[in-house]
């Protein structure tokens, strides 16, 4: 299991070190996360896999989603704060703001413009374009250039 890897390396890298701040920076966690991990060693108790709590928000997820689609992306956290604590939310705004920019980031992702260039046929378009010419004899010329696509010419 992933868990049971990680831990074993957060202990590995405390053996090395005998610091709870050097494990923590070499394993990526916090360092209260490596002295929990330590503690529960030294006493010879089981070492648990983290529990996933959930958030006060999850219930609320798909009405968030739902809302973010039917604005195509347009809602404010704000708005949707006021909205769910008219269904019942008991959550911070702190918390409605984090969940948003999860919901927003992935509608984002879902719904972003692709550009793609314009590639045209050997000799089936040709490109124009007038410009200001010199001034000859008090005359205003005009320039017209024109290219065929493909072409050196």
């Amino acid at each position: 299991m992933k868990v049971d890897v990680e831990i074993m390396e957060i202990l590995a890298a405390y053996d090395l070190t005998k610091s709870l701040r050097g494990a923590a920076e070499l394993t990526g966690c916090s360092h209260h996360t490596v002295a929990r991990h330590v503690a529960a060693r030294d006493a010879g108790q089981p070492i648990a896999n983290p529990v996933n709590r959930g958030r006060v928000m999850d219930p609320f997820m798909p009405k968030l989603e739902e809302w973010m689609v039917a604005s195509k992306g347009k809602l404010r956290s704000d708005i949707a704060h006021t909205k769910l604590v008219a269904l019942g939310y008991t959550g911070s705004d702190r918390s409605t703001r984090r969940a948003f920019a999860q919901v927003r980031a992935a509608y984002r992702l879902g719904n972003t413009r692709v550009h793609r260039p314009w590639i045209c046929e050997p000799g089936m378009w040709i490109q124009y374009d007038f410009g200001d010419g010199p001034v000859i004899d008090g005359k205003k010329t005009v320039l017209y250039i024109a290219w065929l696509a493909w072409s050196r010419f």
